[in-house]
């Protein structure tokens, strides 16, 4: 029986949430050839679920290029929650619940005449509230991600253009959700259960703040020490090569996405003397990237093991699936 059957079954009172739980650890507890917290995409299940997605997407495509005024966008949004109803809550799709969401803050959006970002906090903390709402109702993960988006825009909306000046700020944001994240990692070291999706949602969104207040930070920094020699370049290095360990030892290969770019242009800086041609360096630094990703993908778990044997035993290991 798949995980799909056994939601709908907990969902309908047949069986207990403890009960699901249960089954779904008892139904992959032999599962050998999948290493423990191997990050599984469980919003996708079939191209059935691709094809209600686009269904999903034509329609909100065709109502956005309507012209409703601003109390007349809360019609579509109504019929996309009542679409919930049925797809989220009653078949459990998540791949089409994610395109109702967003179809739905997209109409709210609208409503709430959302035009100038300085002046719209109070519209994102409403749109916020909405997907805080959408997953006390139908337990989907991803309504976690535009929840604490929603929060972060209306702060940096409070803050103003100011935020600008201070980018070290996103990553101060992006850690709090990295927190939250590891707070549902902990729940669920075997990465079977909702809490993980949850984990790994949260996940996508504070990577790429981290890395984009970190990377802006020492990228424009008039610091002295960052502009002698390759200092700058060295340090972009130097964070990458942290968030790479952080992301190993976590087990999110999601957490690698939103700093290759980066990296890549740190590496270009670094080796950019005489040492190679200059006209093939750009295409070298690519290879030796798809190179090290292939590598460092295969052998994720043997070098997860070897590098943090030490702390297998520690607090921080307890927080993360088994070193």
């Amino acid at each position: 029986m798949d995980r799909d059957t056994l939601e709908r079954a907990a969902q309908r009172g047949i069986i207990s949430q403890q009960q699901l739980q249960q089954l779904i650890l008892f139904s992959t507890a032999d599962h050998n050839d999948e290493p423990i917290g191997e990050e599984q995409l469980r919003f996708v299940r079939n191209f059935g679920d691709i094809f209600i997605t686009l269904g999903v997407l034509f329609v909100t495509f065709s109502v956005a290029v309507m012209h409703l005024n601003q109390l007349e966008w809360l019609l579509p949004a109504g019929l996309f929650l009542g679409a919930a109803e049925w797809l989220v809550r009653i078949r459990r799709l998540a791949l089409p619940g994610i395109a109702i969401l967003v179809s739905i803050l997209y109409f709210l959006s609208k409503a709430l005449g959302i035009t100038e970002f300085d002046t719209a906090t109070l519209p994102f903390l409403i749109l916020s509230g909405a997907s805080l709402l959408f997953y006390l109702r139908y337990r989907m993960p991803f309504s976690l991600l535009p929840a604490a988006a929603g929060l972060i825009a209306a702060t940096v909306s409070m803050i103003g253009i100011d935020i600008l000046q201070h980018q070290i700020l996103f990553s101060l944001l992006g850690f709090m959700v990295f927190l939250i994240a590891m707070g549902f990692d902990a729940r669920d070291r075997q990465r079977q259960l909702r809490a993980s999706d949850c984990g790994f949602w949260l996940h996508l969104l504070a990577s790429p703040l981290i890395v984009h207040g970190m990377m802006t930070s020492i990228l424009f920094s008039d610091s002295g020490l960052l502009e002698l020699g390759t200092n700058r370049e060295i340090a972009l290095l130097v964070f990458f090569v942290v968030f790479l360990l952080t992301a190993l030892f976590v087990d999110r290969r999601a957490m690698l996405v939103s700093s290759l770019s980066y990296a890549i242009y740190a590496i270009f800086q670094v080796v950019s003397s005489n040492l190679l041609d200059g006209h093939n360096l750009p295409l070298m630094i690519f290879i030796f990237f798809g190179v090290f990703i292939i590598l460092f993908g295969t052998y994720w778990y043997k070098l997860r093991r070897l590098i943090f044997a030490p702390l297998r035993n520690s607090a921080l290991a307890r927080l993360v699936p088994e070193l």
